[in-house]
């Protein structure tokens, strides 16, 4: 597009807005408010600076015409664009959900969960009752439940929101939490351990429950290994476990990714990414961890099943994954895992691995690529990236890429992988820009944004583009360290970098 279609465009999407206003309206699609910016297509990114007692910042840039001030200003040197009321320091992750038009920030140097309002710009604050710095953090998209572990630590604090104001509860595990994953509908909260075989989840206690299970009155539910307060306990924090009390055990779980419905978890087994024996995916119904349920509905598979191979539609069963299984990401029917294989020459390879859930097994895709694909390097275990955008089209993005087979071997070991799920081709990405951190799919508009090496880049997903190609970035570059990214204005919450 030239410079002065650029411009006709833009005249008469302002024309439009204008107009709206006009009328008494400033909604642009879905009832949404046209923001301040008056930006339609707009990028989050988090900023970090050196010193973790210095604040971040969150900076908007426009992706339709990828710059980061408004369309017709004469210098886009400084940006323009920026959530104000925000002091996080070193913002980290960002859990998007454009349909709540609501972001939550952590901040790993304050510790903190910042909530933005994308109709207002504006930070609407942060949550109260964190204590301490966070591993993993996730709010329910309703704002009534926030889940966190503490780094390096057994805790499970649970913020409860749902009565209006906020009430914390600090659950402690016998091993020391890592990850944790929440499902869809916000009903299920999974948490994992470093090197542990278990899986633990948190659940909130009925009236008559607490009443029965003071202080005093009889001993904790089946399963529990923690309930607090303990002389009247609000939640729980469970161990998953079988009906008859068997701790269920899996080889080094280190996260569940969730069906469309949120009604199945699969439970990711890194193997020997992270010092195991075999990695696996696990399907499992989540009716009985269902955090709201009080008394579990339904029961956990029997401990003895889950080294039985799948057959179609069963749980409780296990999917062998030979190229590893650190991070996953549900596309309907399928099931893409992402993870890292031990090479004969001692290098891991990055590898994604193809699963039909219809039938719970590993699948050769139709077209030149085997099943598990090579794919990008990374570290074993380690936070790995993945989203789903335009031209069906899925990005998955690594850490310490470039110390990797790859690399030992004087191939290409760039962090980004782009990965065609119509045509099962890979297309791994040039040069080397430093870890992944952060991929936002602009969908719609065939591009996507993403955070490597602590700076902010655009690639094409096809459309009138070639696909993979870079994008111009030079005018949403930033100063500092950009860490991750989210598209504000997505039609939907799926938009989510799959961590």
């Amino acid at each position: 597009m030239n410079n002065r279609s650029i411009w006709m465009s833009a005249a008469a999407a302002l024309l439009l807005a204008a107009g709206l206003a006009g009328c008494g309206s400033t909604t642009y699609f879905a009832g949404r408010t046209l923001p301040p910016s008056g930006v339609a297509n707009r990028v989050l990114i988090t900023i970090q600076y050196p010193s973790a007692s210095s604040s971040g910042a969150l900076q908007l840039v426009d992706a339709y015409y990828d710059i980061r001030c408004k369309y017709n200003s004469t210098s886009c040197s400084s940006p323009a664009f920026s959530i104000s009321g925000f002091s996080g320091s070193l913002p980290t992750t960002i859990q998007n959900m454009p349909e709540e038009q609501l972001g939550a920030v952590y901040s790993s140097g304050s510790g903190s969960l910042s909530l933005i309002n994308y109709a207002t710009e504006k930070s609407s604050g942060t949550v109260s009752g964190l204590s301490g710095l966070s591993s993993s953090i996730f709010i329910t998209s309703n704002k009534s439940y926030v889940f966190a572990t503490g780094q390096g630590t057994g805790l499970l604090t649970v913020v409860d929101q749902s009565s209006g104001s906020a009430v914390t509860y600090t659950l402690e595990a016998p091993d020391k939490l890592n990850h944790l994953s929440v499902n869809t509908g916000g009903s299920v909260a999974l948490a994992f351990a470093y090197n542990s075989p278990y899986v633990y989840y948190p659940r909130k206690l009925t009236a008559d429950q607490t009443l029965a299970y003071s202080s005093g009155s009889s001993s904790w539910p089946a399963g529990a290994v923690d309930c607090e307060p303990k002389n009247a306990p609000g939640w729980c924090l469970f161990q998953a476990q079988d009906s008859s009390n068997k701790a269920l055990t899996f080889d080094r779980p280190v996260k569940a990714v969730f069906s469309g419905d949120g009604g199945t978890a699969y439970v990711l087994s890194c193997g020997p990414e992270c010092g195991g024996k075999t990695a696996s995916v696990t399907p499992l119904s989540v009716a009985p961890m269902i955090f709201l349920a009080g008394e579990a509905s339904g029961s956990l598979p029997t401990a003895s099943t889950l080294g039985t191979t799948c057959t179609s539609g069963a749980t409780g069963c296990t999917i062998p994954i030979s190229g590893g299984a650190s991070n996953a990401l549900v596309d309907s029917s399928t099931l893409y895992v992402v993870g890292q294989k031990l090479m004969p020459d001692s290098y891991w390879g990055g590898y994604l691995t193809v699963v039909n859930l219809s039938t719970n097994a590993v699948v050769t895709p139709t077209g030149a690529v085997p099943n598990p694909v090579s794919i990008s390097d990374g570290t074993p275990g380690g936070t790995s990236r993945m989203i789903l955008a335009d031209d069906n089209t899925l990005w998955i993005g690594m850490t310490g890429c470039n110390t990797g087979e790859r690399a030992a071997a004087g191939l290409a070991d760039g962090c980004l992988t782009m990965f065609n799920t119509s045509t099962n081709t890979v297309t791994l990405l040039e040069p080397y820009n430093g870890d992944a951190t952060g991929i936002a799919a602009v969908t719609g508009l065939h591009k996507i944004y993403t955070a490597e090496g602590g700076q902010v880049y655009i690639y094409a997903t096809g459309g009138s583009y070639t696909a993979g190609a870079a994008i111009d970035n030079s005018n949403v570059t930033v100063t500092g360290t950009a860490y991750d990214v989210a598209y504000m204005d997505a039609t939907s919450d799926s938009d989510n970098t799959d961590y």
